[in-house]
């Protein structure tokens, strides 16, 4: 079963993530066997390995937003009707927004302390750190955003929370003996 939020995942942020979480492995393991094997460190490992680690996190949440894998509590929207249903995400939608501007609000202060605060070890800004928070809660804000105009607009592409799943034909068990290629086999 396929829900109709189901999205395609992109490529762009997925690639940024899989680099900060090998470099973030590399720093630490790096840190770890210097530690052990020579008794000295590499002093910026920690630093650096924090500053991945935080935009891994908001790369993820904007990733998780705009596949629907957030968690979501949707057992009294999926018994009302379509339109209570819509109004309902509505509401959410609006408040989302409220709650992103907050957040960009807050990015946005620190991101101008973090102009002139550096980092101990590495004297990087920052704002390399409170920028993560800013590029994401503009980023979900437009992912937000859109979906609100999609339920407003009655687009077929919008997620609307309790909405019914949809068959989808790649999900079909009826031909559990094809291969990749959907060709049914004939037992050997």
């Amino acid at each position: 079963m396929k829900t109709l939020c189901s999205q395609r995942p992109g490529g762009a942020t997925e690639a940024l993530m899989v680099v900060a979480l090998a470099l973030m492995v590399a720093l630490v393991f790096g840190n770890v066997v210097a530690r052990h094997v020579f008794s000295t460190g590499f002093a910026a490992a920690e630093e650096l390995a924090r500053l991945l680690f935080v935009w891994l996190v908001f790369l993820g949440a904007i990733v998780a937003l705009r596949e629907q894998r957030h968690l979501g509590l949707d057992l009294l929207q999926a018994r009302l009707p379509g339109p209570l249903r819509r109004l309902c995400a509505v509401i959410s939608h609006a408040l989302m927004l409220w709650a992103l501007a907050l957040f960009a609000e807050g990015s946005w202060q620190q991101s101008v302390i973090g102009l002139r605060t550096y980092s101990t070890v590495l004297g990087f800004p920052q704002l390399l750190v409170a920028g993560a928070g800013l590029v994401s809660a503009l980023a979900m804000a437009g992912l937000v955003a859109r979906n609100l105009w999609w339920i407003l607009a009655h687009d077929p592409r919008a997620c609307v929370p309790g909405q019914p799943a949809v068959a989808d034909d790649s999900d079909s068990d009826s031909d559990s003996d094809s291969d990749a290629h959907g060709r049914t086999g004939t037992g050997q």
